[in-house]
C-alpha cells in the first residue's frame, strides 16, 4: 500500500531548521505551522518521539476541527470522546469515525501513546499560555505509587506520589501466585 500526500488537510511535514538539523512539524493546507503543535513538538526536538507524537497529535487535531473544539474550551469529556474514537472503552458515547477510509482502532499500545501525547500537550498550552484551568486541573493529578514504582525509582522509598493520566487505558494487573491446578487435577500423570 502506499503512501499518498495529503494537500487538503493538516499533515505532518518534516521540516529543515535553519541550524541543518531536522524535525517534524504540523502543516496547514496553506503550508503554515501550526504554533500550538510547533510549541509542544518543539521539546521532543531530537528525540525519536517526535515523529510519532506529530503523528498522533495531528490525527487528534482533526477530530478537534471537526468537532469545533479549540484549546480554551475543549473539556476533559472530550478527550475522552476522542479517545473512545480511536478505540479505547468508555462509558460513553463517541459518535461517529471521522477517520477516512475508516482505519482500525488503536491497540492498548497506541491508546498509551496517544493518551501521553493528549496531555503533555494540553498541560504544555494551558500552563504555557495561561489558559482552561478546568483542563489543566483534571489532567494534572497524581495517585499513590506502587511496589513497583519504588523499586524501580532512585529514593522510591522516599515516593508520597506518582503522575497519573486519566487518558490512559487501565493497566493490566498481574498475578502475584500461579494459576493453580483446580482439587484432584494431576499435571503429571504417568500411565
Amino acid at each position: 500500500m502506499r503512501s499518498t500526500l495529503v494537500l487538503q488537510d493538516m499533515r505532518v511535514q518534516k521540516i529543515r531548521r535553519t541550524d541543518g538539523s531536522w524535525s517534524f512539524g504540523i502543516v496547514w493546507p496553506d503550508c503554515s505551522l501550526d504554533e500550538e503543535a510547533e510549541s509542544y513538538l518543539r521539546l521532543y526536538e531530537g528525540s525519536g518521539s517526535q515523529e510519532t507524537y506529530a503523528y498522533y497529535l495531528v490525527d487528534h487535531l482533526r477530530w478537534r476541527i471537526r468537532e469545533g473544539l479549540t484549546t480554551e474550551t475543549i473539556k476533559i469529556m472530550d478527550l475522552h470522546r476522542y479517545q473512545g474514537a480511536v478505540g479505547a472503552q468508555v462509558p460513553m458515547p463517541y459518535g461517529t469515525p471521522w477517520r477516512v477510509p475508516p482505519k482500525r482502532p488503536y491497540g492498548k499500545s497506541a491508546l498509551s501513546i496517544s493518551a501521553t501525547v493528549l496531555k503533555g500537550f494540553y498541560l504544555h498550552q494551558c500552563v504555557k499560555r495561561g489558559i482552561n484551568d478546568e483542563l489543566r486541573e483534571a489532567l494534572d493529578v497524581d495517585r499513590l505509587p506502587t511496589r513497583a514504582d519504588r523499586s524501580r525509582s532512585f529514593l522510591g522509598h522516599t515516593k508520597t506520589s506518582m503522575p497519573k493520566n486519566p487518558l490512559a487505558p487501565p493497566q493490566g494487573t498481574r498475578r502475584r501466585h500461579p494459576k493453580m491446578l483446580p482439587d484432584g487435577g494431576d499435571c503429571c500423570k504417568v500411565g
